[in-house]
């Protein structure tokens, strides 16, 4: 099984619930076919670097996952299939790839667990001087 990464993008006219009814459709591709997936970010909407379709913006979406080379083709002709994905790109990683994309995660994990303790003690400081 090989490492890979897709970035999809989809129509910007979709409502949050059918992005994420789309997003959902690929995942369910992806347990299907007895594929690992080990990160999935949504990145929201974006704008692009040139227009596609005559769409300046767009939904981001990100999958890492474990599969076999075999499954590319069959994702390709799902992305092709659907109508709500504008743009996409599948890239088998290599082991350095994978190394810094869990390096990428952990930190990520980690920034999003800490907790900004400076900005409350100045909001509580900030209190303390209008009540006296």
């Amino acid at each position: 099984m090989n490492h890979y990464e897709t970035v999809f993008i989809l129509t910007p006219v979709l409502s949050d619930d059918q992005m994420k009814e789309t997003v959902e459709k690929f995942k369910g591709i992806l347990a299907e076919n007895d594929c690992k997936l080990v990160n999935e970010e949504l990145w929201g909407l974006r704008k692009l670097a040139y227009p596609i379709q005559k769409k300046s913006t767009g939904f981001y979406c990100l999958f890492e996952f474990e599969a076999d080379p075999s499954f590319i083709k069959k994702l390709d002709i799902a992305f092709r299939r659907d109508e709500r994905v504008i743009r996409f790109l599948n890239f088998r990683l290599d082991k350095y790839a994978v190394e810094y994309a869990e390096k990428r995660r952990r930190l990520r994990a980690e920034k999003a667990s800490q907790t900004p303790a400076e900005p409350v003690a100045a909001t509580e400081e900030a209190v303390e001087v209008k009540e006296k």
